[in-house]
């Protein structure tokens, strides 16, 4: 069964509208077996993961008694939509698996929104997953040659057609014959009617961990999802890693040629919560270090250290520390503007960073400011908050940034503009600091953000971690893209070439 939430609609976010200079979150995952409260913390899971994706929800449950899967799907936010006892209770049964998406593959429409199900000989399988597969289009393209229909334009669809095709009889063996065939980068949930199954692809570049809650095993993207329902952390999933929970408890295997470990070292930048684990490493003390590396590398004289909120304020801590200059909130996030009746025109898209952010003027007039932010992308909003602050009264305005200049867009499950949209890519750090208006512009070296995750450089020859976007060099095939790194886009509705 399906229930389909809102499938006409979407959410307006101005996110979207005004937050271009970061690059936009992936998904996330929750899968939970063997509890009684199955979907209720699925949905509690997912709120605690709503900062990877506000585009969609989704959570199928499998309800042993009477052998049936029950799905509810949305557009919009956790919040809106699986906050009542009404939904929880359509979602029976003791296992469930949840997402929440931000597209890099398909449009923001219902029949992408995952968990996607489908019945089988061998019976019913939910499947979400994080990431982004760099050789769908192709093998989109085979499977329809063969015959398959599809019903969405989601790249996790070809998954589910390849175990659908399989030959193999088990459906652990059926998803491995699948995952063998298809490139990129993924953390992958699933539920059967007797199994909750995780993987990550070979190189481990988006996270999945492990937890528990009473008897109840629990997957999920980060930790921040477990401590929300007081579940414990057990692990994380390692690289090309299955994961499945059964009745019997939880097995592991790993069938995949290993390759080098390759992590998203981006998701200790900005991606992850803060108050999440990941990898073993703390991503608020990972942030804070990485402001302290900041400063040591590139300080200037200044009164104050500024966050641009809320994702520089961890790395503004760590340089006030370390630089010794004061710590001051002088710019005020609105949280809620999420969501508004106002039509985005382009008279209101001028307002832009006033909606957002807002200048406190106190803590900023007459004085030498240094902004802290994460990233910056197209540079639009960078350009704003600037000026912002000059009007506030600021007699110096320099912007430090904790990730190196992303150059490069990500194909692995990043939303990043194409590359003729970065600003990095089409001027250098002097061109950057006068289109954004500011005294001077740093960013944190590659081997200053090594040393801050714990390395004591990047290993030019087999890079610890994939920094694809800060220096081009991509560890997995980029098949589904040409020679400037265009993707090919799946369609329901192009014909063939």
């Amino acid at each position: 069964m399906t229930n389909e939430i809102n499938p006409g609609g979407v959410t307006d976010s101005y996110d979207d509208v005004y937050d271009d200079d970061h690059p936009h979150e992936e998904c996330g995952l929750f899968g939970i077996y063997g509890h009684v409260d199955a979907a209720a913390h699925t949905a509690l899971g997912l709120h605690a993961l709503q900062h990877r994706g506000q585009e969609s929800a989704g959570v199928v449950a499998y309800d042993a008694e009477h052998e049936m899967f029950h799905s509810q799907r949305a557009l919009g936010l956790v919040g809106d939509n699986f906050s009542s006892q009404r939904v929880i209770d359509t979602l029976k049964g003791t296992s469930a698996i949840g997402h929440v998406r931000y597209s890099t593959s398909g449009d923001t429409l219902i029949r992408n929104v995952q968990p996607l199900f489908s019945e089988f000989k061998f019976g019913g399988l939910a499947v979400a997953h994080n990431g982004n597969l760099t050789n769908a289009y192709t093998v989109r393209r085979n499977l329809i040659d063969r015959g398959s229909i599809f019903q969405s334009t989601s790249d996790t669809e070809t998954i589910i057609h390849l175990i659908a095709r399989s030959e193999y009889g088990r459906v652990v063996d059926r998803l491995t014959d699948a995952l063998t065939q298809l490139e990129g980068a993924y953390s992958l949930v699933a539920l059967t009617q007797k199994k909750l199954i995780g993987a990550r692809d070979p190189s481990g570049v988006r996270p999945l961990v492990i937890g528990r809650i009473d008897n109840a095993y629990i997957l999920t993207s980060e930790t921040c999802a477990l401590d929300i329902i007081g579940a414990e952390f057990v692990r994380d999933v390692d690289a090309g890693e299955i994961v499945l929970i059964d009745e019997n408890g939880i097995h592991s295997i790993k069938p995949f040629t290993k390759v080098p470990k390759r992590f998203c070292i981006f998701e200790y930048i900005y991606f992850a919560r803060p108050d999440s684990m990941i990898e073993g490493k703390h991503v608020y003390a990972a942030r804070k270090s990485i402001g302290e590396e900041l400063a040591r590398e590139s300080h200037v004289p200044a009164d104050v250290i500024v966050p641009v909120p809320d994702s520089g304020v961890p790395a503004a801590l760590g340089y006030a520390q370390e630089s010794g200059v004061p710590f001051e909130l002088g710019i005020i996030r609105n949280h809620y503007v999420g969501r508004t009746f106002i039509e985005p025109t382009a008279q209101i898209r001028n307002l832009g960073v006033k909606l957002k952010h807002n200048a406190n003027l106190g803590s900023i007039k007459g004085k030498r400011v240094i902004l802290v932010d994460d990233s910056i992308v197209r540079g639009t909003t960078s350009t704003k908050i600037v000026e912002m602050v000059r009007a506030a009264g600021a007699s110096e305005v320099h912007m430090r940034v904790s990730s190196p200049p992303t150059t490069h867009s990500c194909f692995y499950g990043i939303d990043t503009p194409e590359r003729d949209q970065l600003m990095a890519a089409q001027n250098n750090v002097e061109e950057m600091a006068k289109i954004i208006g500011v005294d001077s512009l740093a960013f944190i070296s590659i081997d200053g953000l090594y040393r801050a995750v714990g390395e004591a450089k990047r290993d030019s020859d087999q890079p610890q971690y994939c920094d694809a976007c800060f220096t081009g060099e991509y560890p997995i095939p980029l098949t589904d893209h040409d020679g400037g790194g265009k993707p090919k886009q799946l369609s329901l509705l192009t014909e063939r070439d």
